[in-house]
Formats: C-alpha cells, structure tokens, sequence
C-alpha cells in the first residue's frame, strides 16, 4: 500500500507533514484510512494533537472519540467498537497506553483477538525530560507476550506511515510503537511497501550483524560506517516488526556472519534482544551482545544524553561489535 509520488516527482504532501516523526505519520495514516473506510475510528486518550487527529476530525467529527486521560477507558472502548464492525486505532502515549491499560489489552483486545491498532507515541526515553513515569521501557516486553498481539516498531516516519496503511490487511490486534516530539532521521524510503514480519537490509557485512529497530536503526546504521573505517563489514537488518519475527534473516546473519549485535531503546529484558536470543538459543546458538536500557530506572534529561548515558548510541553499538569481533 505505498503512496505513489506527485506528479511533479516531490515526494508526496504526508511526508512534509509527518516533520519526521513517527507519530504524525501515524495520525496522518489513520485520517487517510478513515477517508477511505467508514468503519475506521480514532479512539484518543488525550492525544488529538500529539498524533495529528486535526484532520481526522475535518474530515469525520463523529469517528473522533477523546476520552481524556483515560487509557483503560479508551482501550474498553476500542475493543467495544471492535465487536460491532468498526475499525478502532486507539491512540495515547506508550507508558500510558501499556502499563495503565494492561488488563483491558490483554482481556478485552489480545484474549478477543479484537481488530484493534493500538498506536502508541512518546515510547522509549522520547520523553526523557519528564522522568521515568513517562519512560516506556518495558513496552515491548509486555506486548510482546500477549497472544494474538502483532507489534510493530518503525524506524522512522515514513515506515510508520506505511506500517499504519498495512494494518488494514491484518485480522487481530497490532501494537504500533512510535516516537515523541523528537525529529527521527529517514532512514527508509517515502515509496517503499512495508513487508510484516520481514526484516530489511540496510547495509552489508560479513564480519558482523546489528539487528536493529525503531530510534536506534539510525544509529545502527552510524555505528557500521564507522566500523567500515576499521575494516569491519557490519550488516544493518532494521527489524521493524517484533512479532511475529523475521526468522529466516536472523537465522541467515547467524550463518553468515561471526556475532549478532542487537540494538533498541527498550529494557535488554523481553524486548528485541531477548526475542532475537530466544530464537538463536533454540535454533543456532550464536555469540550475541545486546545493546539498550539497563536493569534500572532512567533519570531526568534530554533525550539524546539519556540515550548516551545508558548505553543506546552509535559508539556503544559499535563497541558491542567490536567485542564479538576482536
């Protein structure tokens, strides 16, 4: 479901608007799915313009429902919506979104396996400056294990678009993890389709492999130039959907490179690594480092020291490979 470019071969007018952030290319998805299907309805938990819902209600008023700072109110509602026929994309902040609303995630959406796209802005330390109760670090741990749940981490804003438009074609429940009030550098196309479940290459190696997602694809991506400089060959697999896992490309890299790097901004419990980790323990043991969020609570600061200060960079992506291979 790619946007085909202008006339004028600019890139299409969602892109310009999206800013490069995940979020907004979110929000400007969803208003373009409810322009194409009636059934499809915002469900906000106070977040009409932290996702861009502006337009969704220019467009459809009635298909707009802000419940306020009720996350398990507003995942109720969704999964209500979804019993009738409707398509509900609810919409709130990830450490909200998740860890308030659990309980109805689990019992209303995962164990019904209810149609339900649950986006989910401001994850990681995006919002760092507002401390550890706006942190969403345990996110995909949680989502990750709920049966019948799809989850989905875009690398930047123009996958997220396209990763919102493909979840039309998915049957149960999807996770859609997406960023803050931060710039996210492109690191995929604006016309490329995106493929659920599989991973995509972005630089070649065969010294080492980096599986990466969401904010730390960008810098994945830094860490194997500058290993390139040494001599290092670093594969760069942007692993945008964790459930269910590109198996085949991580079982590839295991075969044909020495040593898998995992990189996320996410606690290294239950999240990217461990699904990566749990997958090589069973199928083909293979040397790993993990880069992300230590065992610990994050302090308060902007986002890119907090990101340096516990470990989620280039430079410690690059030491982690640097370790399997030296």
């Amino acid at each position: 479901m790619s946007q085909p470019r202008q006339d004028n071969g600019a890139a299409p007018a969602w892109v310009k608007a999206a800013a490069d952030q995940s979020r907004l290319a979110f929000g400007l998805a969803v208003t373009e799915l409810g322009k194409r299907d009636e059934r499809v309805v915002a469900v906000s938990a106070d977040t009409l313009d932290l996702i861009g819902l502006r337009g969704f209600i220019e467009h459809a008023p009635a298909r707009v429902i802000d419940v306020g700072i009720a996350e398990q109110n507003a995942m109720g509602v969704a999964a209500g919506l979804a019993t009738t026929g409707m398509r509900p994309f609810v919409c709130g902040y990830a450490p909200f979104i998740t860890a308030r609303s659990m309980e109805q995630i689990r019992n209303e959406v995962a164990y019904a396996d209810q149609r339900v796209v649950i986006g989910a802005a401001a994850s990681g330390v995006s919002l760092a400056v507002s401390g550890g109760t706006h942190h969403a670090l345990e996110d995909l741990a949680l989502m990750r294990s709920l049966p019948n749940m799809t989850v989905i981490v875009p690398a930047d804003a123009h996958e997220a678009w396209h990763a919102t438009l493909a979840t039309d074609a998915i049957e149960g429940p999807v996770y859609l993890r997406l960023g803050g009030r931060v710039p996210e550098r492109a690191v995929m196309p604006t016309d490329g389709p995106f493929r659920l479940g599989r991973a995509t290459r972005l630089a070649d190696g065969a010294d080492v492999t980096v599986i990466a997602c969401g904010a730390l694809v960008a810098p994945a991506l830094d860490a194997a130039a500058a290993l390139a400089i040494q001599g290092i060959g670093a594969r760069v697999l942007n692993m945008s959907t964790v459930k269910p896992l590109d198996e085949e490309a991580i079982l590839a890299a295991a075969e044909e490179t020495r040593g898998i790097v995992t990189a996320e901004e996410h606690h290294l419990t239950g999240g990217l690594g461990g699904a990566v980790a749990e997958l090589l323990a069973v199928r083909r043991p293979t040397p790993m480092r993990m880069v992300g969020m230590p065992d610990e609570f994050a302090c308060v600061g902007p986002t890119d020291r907090i990101r340096a200060r516990y470990g989620m960079s280039a430079q410690h992506i690059a030491d982690a490979c640097l370790e399997l291979t030296g």
